[in-house]
């Protein structure tokens, strides 16, 4: 295996990573052994690596970027702020919506998950007997992620 070729734009690439927020706490991983050890380890989930085409938005754009010039079997760190991983978090994706609109009969629990009648899955911030606060954001928007990755192979 020829080990000076570098990622370019277009390359079909397999990565591993390791997801963390700046605290140290891991959010995800594609290492089943990362997974059990972080206590986060998911029976349905399939540990593989990341299959994805380098720098064509199929990623969020701090993987996308970071991962140009790499070479097979390097390691790096990446230091993602919002605007390049899920973006900030907007207060306008917060919203007060009627139970009877959400076509549930009883207060959601603060701190849940509830799938909207759109489909969307949405984390529970307050309700009442009436409404329920909503807060349609992506659950990683407004963070800063800490991408431990590994460029498994360059697949041509």
């Amino acid at each position: 295996m020829e080990n000076s070729r570098t990622v370019k734009k277009g390359d079909y690439l397999l990565i591993d990573y390791t997801g963390k927020f700046e605290d140290g706490t891991v959010f995800d991983t594609t290492l089943k052994e990362k997974a059990l050890g972080a206590g986060i380890y998911d029976e349905e989930k399939e540990y593989r690596p990341l299959f994805f085409i380098a720098d064509t938005r199929q990623v969020i754009k701090g993987i996308d970027r970071g991962v140009l010039g790499m070479k097979e079997g390097e390691e790096k760190t990446l230091i993602i702020p919002p605007g390049d991983a899920y973006g900030e978090s907007k207060s306008y994706l917060i919203q007060k919506i009627p139970l009877a609109r959400l076509e549930l009969q009883n207060p959601p629990e603060p701190g849940t998950k509830i799938i909207t009648p759109a489909g969307s899955e949405v984390k529970v911030l307050n309700s009442t007997e009436t409404s329920a606060t909503l807060d349609f954001n992506h659950e990683l928007a407004g963070k800063t992620l800490v991408l431990e990755i590994k460029l498994v192979s360059i697949v041509n």
